[in-house]
């Protein structure tokens, strides 16, 4: 049965992860960015403060709501917990192993373009969300494929179908990208590391994740906000003690990178063209896998936000993606590439250290390891444990959104039970199987969510122009703020700046 699964997943993964899915993510991330002028560079300042600035200064952005939103820096932690997961250990580690150095080149390429991706799908969810009858906000590509594709003369048909098929393929993703490649490195780790068999890993996280995912998404957002910038700044702090040790490796480390990422030399020692191939189509793959830009999923979790303006969401949707590919991925990359464990020049990685076997798994506990001793073998054990399982967490309820909308809330609550009993099954699960089907359905995700934020460009131009005109350039105009909200009478002026 596995290999017939493993046979019909392969087919099906080799479609949606072909050339004209990866260029059709790359033309959205590059068109967002030229519609918008290049919002992330050119107003870098602005959204930095808007964002991570916000949280030492504005409580609007950190204090808990009463109702049944969450809070703006709550929807970030949240959002990262499903993003900041095994991608940027094991995946990174993999791209590096199979795309060589210049893998990390396309990741970063790809990150940059995109952060306005996964901007405009912020700026779409906010704009076409929608309050359920429990009073918690609903939005994600779903919604404004069904309200803003659906809305176009003749498209109704269409924005509804590929709402369906956006959250058929999130309800079976959420098994895979949420859930069996997370748990699965768990007990990986914890086999490895400490010698606990699988089945009990996998008993222990299904408790927790019952505690934790039964109680809905405040409290999912209540867990993800008290463990994700603890476990983001301990494993940075990691990272940098080994760059700041490999100093003198640095520039070598750029060097092998761009070296890779132009085929001036192949990754393994292979035909030159062949190399940079595998090089982009990992980087883009395991860049993707990490920060999930374009495939829709974050904008779920952010659409439950308290914030009131799309643009503002988008913000924390471009710095989402930069700290976790442009900052943590980058930092797992160059640890493992500063270490000794690739040949730069070939980027072969060694087979073996100390008698034990090199894989994706564990080349960056090693890489811990060889710094730290076996204390960092068992941090890097604790660290995948603890970014998987909040990656988890936040998957948990992208699944029950796309639940809720093809089903109704009641059945939200069942499909919450049902992902609770699959931890166990993603413990014991075969790891490159788990990691194969999650590569297949993050391309499922991906493919209507693009058509999506491509056809309604122009509602986040029209929303970026709006916010950039009343924010920083202070005109008195009306703030687009919601596909709902009432229309102002012909020769009402707006108030002039912002809301939240």
């Amino acid at each position: 049965m596995l290999d017939i699964i493993t046979s019909i997943n392969s087919a099906v993964n080799n479609f949606v992860w072909g050339w004209p899915a990866l260029v059709m993510l790359s033309f959205t991330g590059i068109f967002m960015t030229c519609l918008t002028k290049f919002f992330q560079v050119t107003h870098i300042g602005h959204w930095a403060r808007e964002t991570i600035g916000a949280i030492f200064h504005d409580k609007h952005v950190v204090g808990h709501t009463q109702d049944k939103s969450i809070s703006q820096f709550q929807s970030l932690c949240t959002a990262l917990a499903a993003t900041v997961g095994t991608g940027n250990i094991v995946g990174v580690a993999g791209a590096i192993m199979v795309g060589g150095p210049g893998a990390v080149f396309w990741m970063w390429i790809i990150a940059f373009f995109g952060m306005m991706t996964n901007y405009s799908e912020n700026v779409l969810g906010i704009f076409y969300r929608e309050k359920g009858a429990s009073g918690e906000w609903h939005g994600g590509a779903m919604y404004y494929l069904k309200n803003g594709l659906g809305a176009k003369p003749g498209c109704k048909a269409l924005g509804a179908g590929l709402a369906a098929l956006f959250s058929v393929f999130c309800l079976l993703a959420s098994f895979g990208i949420g859930n069996m490649t997370q748990i699965n490195s768990i007990s990986g780790n914890m086999e490895a590391v400490f010698g606990l068999p699988n089945w009990l890993t996998g008993i222990l996280l299904m408790i927790l994740a019952g505690l934790v995912v039964l109680g809905g998404l405040k409290r999912i957002a209540l867990v993800a906000e008290k463990i994700v910038p603890f476990m983001v700044i301990l494993y940075i702090i990691g990272s940098i003690v080994i760059l700041v040790t490999n100093f003198s490796q640095i520039g070598t480390v750029f060097s092998a990178i761009f070296r890779g990422a132009f085929a001036m030399q192949a990754a393994g020692g292979g035909v030159v063209g062949y190399g940079v191939k595998l090089a982009i189509e990992q980087g883009m793959k395991r860049g993707v896998f990490s920060n999930e830009a374009g495939l829709g999923s974050s904008v779920m979790v952010h659409s439950s936000s308290n914030v009131k303006e799309p643009v503002r969401q988008g913000m924390w949707g471009i710095f989402e993606v930069f700290a976790d590919t442009l900052i943590v991925c980058t930092l797992t990359a160059f640890s493992v590439l500063s270490s000794g464990l690739v040949d730069l020049n070939t980027g072969v990685t060694a087979e073996a250290y100390q008698g034990v076997a090199l894989t994706k798994a564990n080349l960056v506990s090693t890489v811990f390891s060889i710094h730290f001793g076996s204390a960092g073998a068992a941090f890097i054990a604790i660290a995948v444990m603890l970014f998987a399982f909040s990656t988890a967490l936040g998957w948990s309820h992208y699944g029950g959104t796309a639940c809720l909308y093809l089903f109704g809330e009641k059945a939200a609550f069942v499909y919450r039970v049902i992902f609770v009993l699959a931890v166990f099954g993603g413990a014991v699960m075969g790891d490159n199987l788990a990691w194969e089907i999650a590569d297949t359905l993050n391309g499922l995700m991906m493919l209507p969510n693009l058509v999506g934020v491509l056809a309604l460009s122009p509602v986040v131009y029209r929303c970026t122009q709006n916010y950039i005109a009343r924010n920083l350039r202070g005109e008195a105009i009306e703030p687009l703020l919601s596909n709902y909200q009432p229309r102002p009478k012909p020769g009402k002026k707006g108030k002039k700046g912002g809301k939240r």
